[in-house]
């Protein structure tokens, strides 16, 4: 059982407008499919973060919705949830002010922090975070990435993010550095399970293996169609776009 005050369940998300998100999804992606399913991931994680029950939605948000993909989708979203403008220059200025911001609106309450890029997240697995978040005797709960940096940061105190501000991103130690910068502190740690992000296509095709239901299958399904398509088969003639369905995903 969450205790109060109920946590903040905080996305940190970037508009998907072409040639400003997911870029190295590109090829086989075009800039425009790329963000398209950057707008799936997006929709897909915003209806888990809504299915999860005693926490407040807060999406820190950045970019020009009025150029993004989908944006009649997101703009029908988005009032769901507290909506905040990012701030810094730096991820981790901006992660840290992600934070600092839900403090300032909602008051101090535990925040829990993920991104638009792991669409196989559930509410189910969120709940179970956040479970582990509120454990005794734990200040933080990070969850590991594949590629060597991070999915979820959940904190008890919202100035514990400050702690990671000058952690490099994009690295693959930035999950390493980023469990030492709040160890090193102090901060008692809970390791939450490790996830795959979506960064290039061969990330996606595995993600998309995993939720095969969802937005984000059905956007990559669509590139990878549009791909084979355009390529010729060994006869000369264009590829089956349903046989390359089948082999992607």
């Amino acid at each position: 059982m969450l205790s109060d005050p109920p946590a903040a369940l905080l996305v940190l998300a970037k508009t998907p407008v072409p040639g400003e998100v997911k870029t190295r999804l590109c090829p086989p992606a075009t800039p425009a499919q790329a963000a398209r399913i950057a707008a799936a991931a997006f929709l897909d994680t915003l209806d888990a973060v809504l299915a999860v029950p005693q926490v407040i939605p807060v999406v820190a948000l950045t970019g020009d919705l009025g150029r993004a993909v989908d944006a009649a989708a997101l703009s029908a979203r988005l009032p769901a949830l507290t909506v905040l403008e990012q701030r810094g220059t730096t991820l981790g200025e901006r992660i840290a002010a992600a934070y600092a911001d839900t403090a300032a609106v909602l008051g101090r309450r535990p925040v829990l922090q993920i991104g638009m890029d792991t669409p196989q997240v559930d509410a189910r697995l969120l709940s179970q975070c956040l479970e582990l978040l509120y454990a005794e005797g734990v200040d933080a709960a990070l969850g590991l990435a594949t590629d060597g940096g991070w999915w979820v940061l959940g904190v008890r105190r919202p100035e514990l993010a400050e702690l990671i501000v000058d952690v490099p991103t994009s690295r693959p130690d930035t999950g390493a550095r980023t469990l030492a910068a709040l160890r090193t502190s102090g901060t008692r740690v809970r390791k939450l399970p490790e996830l795959s992000d979506v960064d290039i296509w061969a990330d996606a095709v595995a993600v998309a293996a995993q939720v095969p239901e969802g937005r984000f299958a059905a956007a990559v399904a669509a590139v990878a169609a549009a791909s084979s398509s355009d390529a010729p088969s060994p006869d000369g003639k264009p590829s089956s776009p349903v046989r390359a369905i089948a082999w992607e995903l």
